[in-house]
């Protein structure tokens, strides 16, 4: 099943490679990676082709021209695809490849990428560049973020070797953002939970109905004596006066 499964599997082709030294190990990477996984029931020539067609301008367009005569010609002729791609790197990498990535080696910081991308990133560039030992470990460590190497140089026992290195920084760093996004979880709910309690502050008070207390009763049933009124025929008439005849 597992040979059976290259020609199904999508595989990302190189890049064009212009004879520039520092991505000559990224080129001969790529184009191995998919010769193995879509080209393998090809020939050697055919590999070897496929490889040129990636070649492209400035001074890699001369090299491929000559290449393609001596093939052509017979001048020439490859045992493997491997021995090729060793050709290819001896080309355009030798001794420039190992500066360039020196350079670049002791160029490199972390600064906003999580230290699994700085370390995938500084691995890659490493490899070609003869730096090994403590030397490597140095530069790993003067490239990656100020509070991270703080924490492990300052650890019961700091790692050593650069394999430690790229171990524990990166469980430190995997660590550090668990706790920042638990951080902020809790602080999102209890900002949640505190305007829940205001809105239910602002909402208008329910009505209480409350039963009406019955007025006093009064101490006699009959009407109010009414002081100093006389009736005279029918007339009410206020005070003392003569009745009309």
């Amino acid at each position: 099943m597992g040979s059976n499964a290259g020609p199904h599997m999508e595989v990302a082709k190189p890049a064009i490679f212009n004879g520039e030294a520092g991505k000559v190990g990224g080129f001969i990477t790529a184009c191995r990676l998919f010769i193995r996984m879509k080209l393998r029931g090809m020939s050697v020539e055919e590999q070897v082709q496929w490889v040129l067609s990636y070649v492209q301008g400035r001074l890699a367009d001369v090299w491929k021209e000559n290449v393609m005569e001596k093939l052509e010609s017979g001048e020439v002729e490859y045992e493997s695809v491997e021995e090729f791609l060793t050709s290819l790197r001896k080309e355009f990498g030798g001794g420039e490849e190992e500066s360039v990535k020196a350079a670049e080696l002791r160029r490199m910081e972390q600064g906003g990428k999580t230290m699994e991308e700085y370390v995938q990133e500084f691995t890659r560039t490493a490899r070609g560049s003869r730096y090994e030992g403590r030397p490597l470990v140095e530069e790993f460590k003067r490239g990656m973020n100020g509070g991270i190497r703080k924490k492990l140089m300052e650890a019961e026992n700091p790692p050593t070797s650069i394999e430690q290195w790229y171990r524990r920084a990166t469980a430190l760093n995997r660590n550090w953002r668990e706790s920042r996004r638990e951080e902020e979880r809790l602080r999102g709910k209890k900002e949640q939970g505190g305007v829940q309690k205001q809105e239910r502050q602002n909402l208008p008070q329910p009505l209480v109905w409350q039963r009406r207390q019955p007025l006093p009763q009064q101490a006699t049933t009959g009407p109010a004596p009414m002081e100093g009124i006389e009736r005279t025929n029918m007339v009410v008439v206020r005070g003392v006066g003569a009745g009309i005849g």
